[in-house]
């Protein structure tokens, strides 16, 4: 039985990675000729192109993004148990790909990536920032942030901190639809919907005291897969929506926009921060995912003193 050429295919996961034979080959400390080598030797023994190149530029074949997260995960477990082997001696170094929610990510993430960067000089970090739920494996993520709640699955997660989704609108919207206490008095009104969910245009409520449930359908005004695309409508006064807190959050501290049915409540959500399955990861993903912990353990939405806007009238 011939084994697998582990060093050809951990040499694709960093030329692709690196976006190029030449900077693979740098950080690796290879020559580009032993690198362009392997990378052809695997090519020859798997019978398929990994790549499409020319003088000019490269790119993955369709099955070297298919192949790519077996490969990244060869590479990932390999420098885990390097590491382990060597008592966690090593600096965290390397590359970091990570998915996270579009708004999310650009308004609570990446403010504390430099923060990190700073702390660790020799780690980089590719951001995807989609609404998509991504495929860590085929993708070759090694973290994603997910707003939800979350379904089972093969993949490792970690709760990070509590998502209240809160029913808002202006006050002037609030006011021209008569401060409704109930969700049945909001049905056919205006509102916004979210796409990016199972069942677009229902929310599902249950009153705080009694328990009582309510799933109220929405007459869509605007429809998008990113909610952040309905504020400026919202703060217009022209519909309700339904948004997750850390969206809203500074509206209603200054009153632009106020909660509706306050004693009403939405499933609650959570952040989850999700890893491949593998309980071997590299210094440097395990750093990160500790570094997340600590900067969403008091989130700024969960701690603020906001002024008790409500539909009340």
């Amino acid at each position: 039985m011939r084994l697998p050429d582990l060093e050809a295919w951990a040499i694709f996961a960093k030329v692709a990675e690196r976006g190029s034979f030449a900077r693979a080959a740098e950080e690796i400390q290879l020559s580009k000729p032993t690198v362009s080598k392997a990378v052809s030797r695997l090519e020859q023994a798997l019978g398929v192109a990994l790549f499409n190149r020319n003088s000019r530029q490269m790119s993955l074949t369709e099955t070297g993004r298919a192949l790519l997260g077996h490969a990244s995960r060869i590479l990932a477990e390999a420098e885990a148990a390097e590491t382990e082997a060597r008592g966690g001696t090593l600096v965290p170094s390397g590359l970091i790909r990570i998915a996270a929610p579009m708004t999310f990510g650009v308004r609570h993430l990446a403010p504390l990536l430099p923060g990190f960067l700073r702390q660790y000089p020799q780690v980089d970090i590719t951001m995807d920032y989609s609404d998509a739920l991504v495929d860590l494996v085929a993708g070759g993520y090694d973290i994603a942030l997910r707003i939800a709640a979350l379904a089972d699955s093969a993949l490792r997660a970690r709760r990070l901190c509590g998502v209240r989704l809160v029913l808002v609108a202006s006050p002037a919207y609030a006011a021209q639809i008569g401060h409704p206490d109930d969700p049945r008095a909001l049905e056919g009104h205006r509102s916004f919907v979210y796409t990016n969910t199972s069942a677009p245009g229902m929310i599902r409520l249950h009153e705080r005291v009694s328990g009582r449930e309510y799933v109220l359908s929405q007459t869509a005004r605007l429809r998008s897969d990113n909610a952040e695309a309905f504020l400026p409508a919202l703060e217009a006064g022209l519909g309700f929506g339904l948004f997750p807190e850390f969206m809203v959050w500074k509206g209603l501290q200054a009153g632009r926009i106020i909660r509706l049915l306050p004693q009403w409540e939405a499933d609650p959500v959570a952040l989850y921060l999700v890893t491949p399955a593998s309980t071997l990861r590299p210094m440097r993903v395990t750093t990160f995912i500790d570094y997340l912990a600590g900067a969403f353990a008091r989130p700024p939405w969960e701690h603020q003193d906001a002024p008790a806007h409500s539909g009340a009238a």
